[in-house]
């Protein structure tokens, strides 16, 4: 089988067009004026300047939820004027979406296809998430940048800036702690001792400021909020989770939560025999932390739809191994990838995108993707 080498000149020039059309198109018909999740991080780093409470129920829907030390590092942001901040804000997202497509292709244990083919596929697959994320002004380009980044410095042996990466993961979304079982799994444990450790020293950070009694203060506070704040938002239809599938499906007061858990149970068996089943393989490690961010939307309550963004390196690896799937998974995976990227409420109305939301699909055609991931581990094709 024909083997590509994962960058050169055209691959470049194809990041940089991407780049460039996204920026201009993105910020001048949409996002100018928006990005209201840019600005709840700009509030909590004002209030960390000042060691202010930053939890605080009276911010209603745009209450803080991050950790900390993520208000912390963010206090730049707050000495900055708005639209400077705004415009600087959206122009790293446009370039962490960049870095993200060429970082998942350098992660990929072998390129099959050509890297034009992987980066423009792959980017239309995701494209209209990413346009979410710039339009909000969200972190998951961030996170998913300092994950694939980790995977990257693992292929290459470098194990402690991999584990540094994964820490500030955490910080940036905490649900990155996904990661420390997988790292402890490996047969190389120092990216899981360097990650344990950095984040440790990370989440003592806002102690600097706020003392220690503070910091312990303002981490029951994000829990509190984090836990209390959940309930709300299942019933939302952009939230893809599987605890939002079947309280859509079932109603709130029933067996939702129970199911929810015993499928995110399944999925998590799976993952570990995933891992289990490396053996041998070489670069095993870019289709296990594919599989885990794929995951994480599905698992964790809050997982809106733009945060399938982070499953970018995933979508690539189907792309780049789809002839090693069986004719049944390959043609359930192509379907999802384009069902998923398609649905757009321009492209197919109001009411074919409200009826295949609140029918949660998107999570249902996320799950044939988890499938078709882990059937490239079974046939030992990554």
């Amino acid at each position: 089988m024909r083997r590509f080498a994962p960058s050169g000149t055209r691959t470049r020039v194809l990041l940089s067009v991407l780049a460039l059309v996204s920026l201009v198109v993105v910020y001048t018909t949409k996002v100018s004026q928006k990005m209201p999740d840019f600005q709840v991080y700009r509030t909590a780093a004002e209030r960390a300047a000042v060691a202010e409470p930053l939890y605080r129920e009276d911010d209603g829907h745009w209450q803080f939820k991050y950790l900390p030390a993520f208000a912390v590092l963010a206090t730049p942001l707050a000495v900055i004027p708005l639209p400077a901040a705004k415009g600087a804000w959206f122009a790293m997202s446009a370039v962490l979406m960049v870095v993200l497509l060429w970082l998942s292709l350098r992660a990929m244990p072998e390129i099959r296809r050509p890297p034009v083919v992987l980066l423009v596929v792959t980017f239309l697959a995701m494209a209209k998430f990413y346009a979410h994320e710039l339009a909000l002004g969200q972190v998951n380009l961030l996170f998913a940048v300092l994950a694939v980044l980790a995977i990257v410095l693992m292929r290459s042996g470098r194990e402690i800036p991999a584990g540094v990466a994964l820490a500030f993961a955490v910080i940036v979304k905490p649900y990155a702690a996904i990661f420390l079982p997988w790292l402890a799994l490996r047969r190389n444990r120092t990216a899981f001792v360097v990650m344990l450790a950095a984040l440790a020293i990370l989440l003592l950070l806002p102690a600097a400021r706020y003392g220690w009694e503070g910091n312990l203060r303002l981490l029951g506070d994000w829990w509190r909020t984090v836990t209390t704040t959940t309930a709300p938002n299942l019933g939302n239809p952009d939230n893809v989770s599987l605890r939002s599938m079947f309280t859509r499906w079932l109603g709130p007061d029933s067996a939702a939560p129970i199911l929810a858990a015993a499928v995110s149970a399944i999925l998590l068996a799976l993952a570990a025999i995933v891992m289990a089943g490396r053996g041998s393989l070489p670069r095993s490690d870019a289709l296990e932390a594919s599989l885990l961010l794929l995951m994480i939307p599905l698992l964790s309550p809050q997982g809106w739809d733009y945060v399938l963004l982070i499953s970018t390196p995933a979508v690539m690896l189907l792309v780049n191994y789809l002839p090693a799937l069986p004719q049944g998974m390959r043609t359930m995976a192509v379907i999802a990838i384009a069902a998923i990227a398609f649905s757009i409420f321009d492209l197919i109305g109001r009411t074919a995108y409200t009826t295949f939301m609140r029918l949660s699909l998107i999570t249902i055609f996320a799950l044939i993707e988890v499938a078709a991931v882990v059937t490239l581990r079974f046939r030992r094709a990554a």
